[in-house]
């Protein structure tokens, strides 16, 4: 999986895992900003959505748990590629879409970054059943009668009065003692 990666306008939800043919120190300069997006060959990127790392930092989880514990990955996902996961070794690159800020991209990677998988994260379920009770209706509340509004509205008024003029009182007496 090599040569451009086209990256639609709007794409979320979406990891994309690279393998780091590189040295170590190739690979930590690759943290520094503007590095990965120029061998990306891209203008900007947003690090703050992106990882790299050794795979051996990942010890007993491995990989593959890393990116369904971690990463939020659907296991079903990650089980068609268990055997590629394990077999990686060395440094690996994680992108998540929001690094695109939403903007179309086309990636063109360096001949030493590999493309191993692309993987959805577990998408949020939105939908709801219709609220239908009463009380969920628009301006469905009782109404106060224009007199009773302002009653309300003194006493309101009153309350925060007392409770400023208290807290100037304390202050007063706190500067005196």
């Amino acid at each position: 999986m090599s040569g451009v990666i086209q990256i639609p306008a709007g794409e979320r939800g979406v990891i994309r895992l690279f393998a780091l043919d590189m040295r170590p120190e190739q690979a930590a300069f690759l943290k520094e900003p503007g590095a990965l997006a120029q061998v990306l060959g891209i203008k900007t990127l947003d690090m703050e959505q992106v990882e790299i790392f050794p795979v051996s930092d990942l010890e007993e989880i491995g990989l593959a748990g890393y990116l369904i514990e971690g990463c939020g990955v659907p296991r079903a996902q990650v089980e068609e590629d268990r055997e590629m996961l394990q077999a990686l070794d060395g440094h690996v690159l994680l992108v998540r879409s929001r690094a695109f800020g939403g903007e179309e991209t086309r990636l063109t990677p360096a001949e030493q970054i590999v493309l191993k998988g692309t993987y959805g994260e577990r998408q949020t379920n939105w939908s709801a059943a219709p609220a239908t009770s009463e009380s969920a209706k628009p301006y469905s509340a009782p109404k106060l009668s224009p007199r009773e509004a302002r009653s309300q509205a003194r006493r309101i008024g009153a309350a925060l009065f007392a409770i400023v003029m208290v807290l100037i009182a304390l202050a007063v007496w706190a500067m005196v003692f």
